[in-house]
């Protein structure tokens, strides 16, 4: 979905479920950009090709405790300053995304997808849900929450054509350079990484326009 903008330019948002920084990001972005005059694209992504093909097979967050112990500190302070709900590190992590990211695949394209995607985060973040649980209920109640029908849009998203949407987006990622989430893309090709970059990544598609 893109949000109304006074000028032409466009930020393109991309995010991963499994990323704890892509929830901040998410619970804030769409505001920013509106009052930036800046049009948002959501592009959801999955990271673990990506990490993959780094040689890692978990986040780096896991990889690195320390890094991760300074994420989740660092995660608590940022959700409290911004009167986030106190983060609640999930008992799995990183989660496993895919079904969040197909059906948020589908949502980007029709209005609905950024309602799903805070959602899915608050369901994961704030209330430490398991968002890859078998039985795909925190989706379900996502979409429910929306007044969707869960079924029929849950069915769409395994779709062959749907999934191969997915897999593009998570090339083109790597194709730009994308290493982590969240990050930003310009018209112009610039890529900024971070929640604590998307002032600049606003800013700079700002003066595009």
């Amino acid at each position: 979905m893109s949000t109304p903008a006074q000028t032409g330019s466009t930020l393109t948002f991309w995010f991963e479920f499994a990323s704890t920084y892509s929830y901040l990001s998410a619970m804030r972005i769409e505001g920013m950009a509106r009052d930036a005059g800046v049009a948002l694209r959501w592009r959801p992504f999955l990271l673990g090709p990506i990490f993959a093909a780094q040689g890692w097979d978990s986040s780096p967050f896991n990889i690195y405790p320390a890094k991760g112990r300074n994420m989740w500190r660092d995660m608590e302070r940022r959700a409290a300053a911004r009167g986030l709900p106190p983060v609640i590190r999930p008992a799995v992590f990183p989660q496993n995304g895919l079904r969040a990211a197909r059906v948020a695949t589908l949502g980007a394209d029709r209005g609905w997808g950024p309602r799903f995607v805070r959602a899915v985060y608050t369901a994961e973040f704030a209330e430490g849900r398991d968002i890859g649980a078998d039985d795909g209920a925190v989706a379900a109640e996502a979409l429910e929450g929306l007044g969707l029908s869960p079924d029929a849009i849950l069915a769409e998203a395994e779709a062959p054509g749907n999934k191969a949407r997915l897999r593009a987006a998570t090339e083109e990622a790597q194709v730009f350079g994308i290493f982590g989430a969240p990050s930003f893309t310009t018209e112009d090709g610039e890529l900024f990484w971070g929640d604590d970059r998307l002032e600049d990544a606003l800013g700079w598609a700002a003066r595009l326009g």
